[in-house]
């Protein structure tokens, strides 16, 4: 998530009400998130075990709640709660907006698109041309999508990433300020789910066709040419190469990767990265070869103990 403009090292310490290591010029130009991060970001961690990661990560701010060697070329933000005033950044920034129209006035749509009754479509909205939005689908702030897109009745874009820390009194939220894109020449079905970026983009590629009651999570990024069937569950932060094949009833783990043009077969965990061109089952996943080899010996395992009965 880049700021409107560039801010300095003293001013973000200003509003979070914290140290900083650096020079107070020291340029910030937006926040992001550990596997995005670019230079001029603002980075948080508050665990050692990622200490090194975000101090040798592209990020050149680090929010932190220790005070360490700062590397040459970055600066640090010295926080009793990284998280919590990485929270209070978003919330600068990208403060929530209330609504009290059905299509906001800052929303841009497209020649020849089609909105049916009962859509929201938030502040920011980008919507291409000869695209139909189908009855009652919701469509958050800041949210692209491109032009010949199709999107199926109840059906909502941006819903905020499922990501907590838990404290004693309860979970508390990282607060979501990035965006849903959807790519030209995409079909959505109906009640599917696809949640916005923490501080990225959650992104369906061009030509992409997801069916049915599908949830894709934050910062997730799918290719082009993607074919994903109903009741399928897509983490947050994985990488779903071009041409793949998810058939129904798949569920990932996040931050996995599947490569182009792989096939997922039906009711499979895929609890790893896999690579592509290949067809994958099963729960953990395995090559879909392999996996249904090892059923059939199972199958066979009642008649293999009942001859060893007989001998």
């Amino acid at each position: 998530m880049k700021f409107p403009k560039p801010h300095t090292l003293k001013h973000i310490a200003d509003l979070i009400d914290c140290k900083y290591v650096g020079d107070a010029n020291f340029q910030v130009l937006g926040i992001n998130e550990i596997h995005v991060v670019e230079s001029g970001d603002v980075v948080f961690v508050d665990h050692p075990k990622y200490y090194d990661k975000a101090l040798q990560s592209a990020a050149t701010i680090v929010l932190i709640n220790k005070e360490v060697d700062c590397p040459k070329g970055k600066a640090l933000l010295i926080s009793d709660d990284p998280f919590r005033d990485f929270n209070k950044i978003t919330q600068h920034f990208k403060p929530f907006q209330a609504a009290n129209v059905a299509i906001a006035s800052s929303a841009k749509i497209g020649v020849n698109t089609i909105i049916q009754p009962n859509c929201f479509i938030g502040n920011n909205v980008t919507i291409g041309d000869n695209c139909i939005i189908h009855s009652n689908v919701s469509i958050y702030d800041d949210t692209v999508i491109g032009n010949n897109v199709t999107i199926h009745a109840g059906t909502i874009l941006g819903a905020s990433a499922f990501y907590y820390k838990k404290r004693p009194e309860g979970f508390d939220p990282l607060i979501s300020g990035g965006r849903v894109v959807i790519k030209d020449n995409v079909d959505i079905g109906a009640l599917c789910t696809i949640d916005k970026g923490v501080t990225g983009d959650t992104t369906i590629g061009e030509g992409s066709k997801l069916d049915n009651q599908i949830q894709v999570g934050h910062d997730t990024i799918i290719g082009k040419k993607c074919l994903i069937a109903s009741q399928t569950g897509i983490a947050g932060c994985c990488i779903i190469e071009d041409e793949v094949t998810i058939w129904g009833q798949v569920g990932t783990n996040s931050g996995i990767t599947i490569g182009e043009k792989a096939i997922i077969l039906g009711q499979t965990g895929v609890t790893k990265s896999v690579a592509g061109g290949k067809s994958y089952f099963g729960t953990p996943v395995e090559e879909a070869r392999v996996k249904l080899k090892e059923l059939a010996y199972i199958k066979k395992i009642p008649e293999i103990v009942q001859q060893l009965k007989n001998k």
